[in-house]
C-alpha cells in the first residue's frame, strides 16, 4: 500500500511539473505551431493528473476533444493560412499596462482562492465529505460517468447551461471576426430570388420547326 501510494505521488509529481512548463512555453513560444504542440503536451499531463484522481472519463474526454479534435484543429489552422503574426502583435505595447493590470488582478484572485482554501478551517469536512461522497457512489455500483451526470445535470445544470451558452456566443463571434467577403465573387441573394418577377425572368420564343433561334 505505501508503495503503491509513493508511487502515485512520483507520478503526480512528474505530470503537475511537466504540464507546468508546457503551459508556461505555451506563453513563451515565439512560433505558434511550437505553442499549440506545447498545448497538445500539457493537456495529455493534465489528463493524467485526471486518472490519477479517479476521473478516467474527464481525462478521456480531454484527450479525444481536446487534443484530437481542437488542439488538431488550431494546429492546421495556424500552419495553413498566412497569417501575419508581427501585424497582430503591432498594438501590443499600446495595450500592454491595461493587460498588466488585468492579469494582476486575475493573479490576486487566484492567490486569494488559494489562500483561503489552504488556511480554511472548513477544508478538511469538505475534504471528508467528497471522499465519503466518493466511497458511496463506488459502493453503490455507480460509475464515474454516471456519477458527473447526476451532479452535472442536477446540482450545476443552470452552470451548465450557461457555459454551453458562452460557448455558442463565442463561436459565433469567431465566425464574424474571420468572416471576409471576397470581392468581384458572385453569390446567391435568396431575397432577389424571391422576388423575381417572372415575367422578367422567362423569355418565350416561337421557334419555326426545322429553324434555330
Amino acid at each position: 500500500m505505501e508503495l503503491a501510494n509513493a508511487v502515485a505521488g512520483l507520478f503526480f509529481y512528474v505530470f503537475a511539473a511537466v504540464m507546468i512548463m508546457a503551459a508556461f512555453m505555451v506563453i513563451t513560444a515565439r512560433n505558434p505551431v511550437h505553442a499549440v504542440l506545447f498545448l497538445i503536451l500539457a493537456f495529455f499531463n493534465a489528463a493524467g493528473l485526471f486518472i490519477l484522481l479517479g476521473a478516467e472519463f474527464l481525462a478521456m474526454i480531454l484527450v479525444i476533444v481536446y487534443v484530437g479534435a481542437v488542439m488538431v484543429l488550431f494546429l492546421f489552422v495556424v500552419m495553413m493560412l498566412d497569417v501575419d503574426f508581427a501585424e497582430l502583435r503591432a498594438g501590443f505595447m499600446k495595450y500592454l499596462p491595461m493587460g498588466a493590470v488585468v492579469g494582476g488582478i486575475l493573479m490576486a484572485e487566484l492567490l486569494f482562492v488559494l489562500v483561503s482554501w489552504a488556511i480554511s478551517p472548513a477544508v478538511e469536512p469538505k475534504k471528508a465529505s467528497a471522499l465519503k461522497a466518493a466511497e458511496s457512489a463506488a459502493a453503490a455500483g455507480i460509475t464515474n460517468t454516471e456519477a458527473l451526470g447526476l451532479v452535472l445535470y442536477t446540482k450545476y445544470v443552470y452552470f451548465f447551461q450557461a457555459a454551453g451558452l458562452i460557448l455558442l456566443v463565442a463561436m459565433i463571434g469567431a465566425i464574424v471576426l474571420t468572416l471576409h467577403h471576397k470581392p468581384h465573387v458572385r453569390r446567391q441573394n435568396i431575397p432577389d430570388q424571391v422576388a423575381r418577377d417572372p415575367k422578367k425572368a422567362v423569355k418565350l420564343v416561337q421557334v419555326e420547326s426545322g429553324k434555330g433561334i
